[in-house]
């Protein structure tokens, strides 16, 4: 037992926003804003946002069931540095990489193509690795 009550079969956690975190909030035409106060039963009754430039501070439902998590935006791809494997049923090829984040977050994740789309990278990479090799700009 892991002491959560959430259990898989109910889906996922609803999204409950901490101090500092940007929220999108539904409720006001999906404007984003950063949470400057949460509900705490004390000094403040619901989710108070404001937008991250600064700005007129605006109140959310203390569930937070109109706020929604706001991505950061992916910055660039690079190779895991594990082997690509090819699945012949699905006529696919993966290649695992990285996805790197605005925040300097990063996953795991995986590069699926076909293989004309394969190809294809691997024509560009032979482009760019010819132009380094005879010091052109690509």
């Amino acid at each position: 037992m892991t002491g959560h009550s959430h259990r898989p079969s109910q889906g996922p956690q609803p999204f409950r926003p901490q101090l500092g975190d940007l929220a999108r909030d539904s409720a006001r035409n999906g404007h984003i804003g950063v949470v400057v106060a949460e509900p705490d039963g004390k000094t403040a009754a619901s989710f108070h946002l404001r937008p991250p430039g600064g700005g007129a501070e605006w109140s959310a439902h203390a569930s937070g069931i109109t706020l929604s998590p706001v991505l950061s935006p992916p910055t660039h791809i690079t190779p895991l540095g594990q082997p690509a494997t090819y699945d012949a049923r699905a006529q696919q090829g993966a290649l695992p990489v990285f996805i790197h984040y605005e925040d300097g977050g990063k996953v795991e994740s995986v590069l699926v193509c076909t293989p004309d789309e394969f190809a294809l990278v691997h024509a560009e990479m032979a482009r760019l690795m010819e132009g380094r090799e005879t010091g052109e700009a690509s």
